[in-house]
């Protein structure tokens, strides 16, 4: 075996090691996104999606072409491997790839946006004693209005360091929101 030092690429994740933790980020990948897409030059934007937005599947908006919608948002979802800021935005979108409109193309855009904004961010694994687990959840309460679904969603926290995030439509009428330490 040959040593080859500290892993610094994986997959697309690069991971920076340092005193204080591990860093993950997909800097390098987020902007070959944006140039991919001709949103290198955009200008930044402070959140993926306006509060309280509703997106209906059959609205009488112009259909944008389904492979190149279908493309952005798979490439998006690989993005929410170290961006939970961008998981529930990317899930909303996932909705409407079979037959998206100007209106779903737009709400992909302004993500794009946010992440032109926000390249650098990522997740950073801290070397500490504090290993409190946290966890919090929380559902929209049938707020899809094609099939009256709710979102529901959780993160938890081990210490400062998110570890795992979920977020999906379900057929749950309410879903309450939870802190609980351990």
């Amino acid at each position: 075996m040959i040593d080859i030092g500290l892993m610094a690429y994986y997959l697309g994740i690069e991971v920076n090691q340092r005193e204080d933790g591990g860093f993950i980020s997909q800097a390098g990948y987020a902007r070959e996104i944006l140039k991919k897409f001709k949103m290198d030059n955009s200008k930044s934007i402070n959140t993926p999606v306006e509060c309280g937005v509703k997106l209906l599947k059959h609205d009488e908006e112009e259909k944008v072409d389904p492979t190149v919608f279908k493309s952005l948002v798979e490439i998006l979802r690989y993005l929410t491997c170290t961006r939970s800021d961008i998981f529930y935005v990317v899930g909303l979108v996932s909705h409407y790839m079979e037959d998206p409109t100007t209106t779903h193309l737009k709400i992909t855009k302004r993500i794009l946006r946010y992440i032109k904004g926000t390249i650098d961010f990522g997740l950073l694994y801290s070397t500490s004693n504090h290993f409190k687990l946290e966890g919090y959840s929380d559902s929209d309460w049938g707020g899809d209005i094609d099939d009256k679904k709710s979102t529901t969603g959780f993160v938890f926290f081990m210490g400062d360091t998110a570890f795992t995030w979920m977020s999906k439509n379900s057929l749950l009428s309410h879903f309450l929101l939870v802190k609980r330490s351990i």
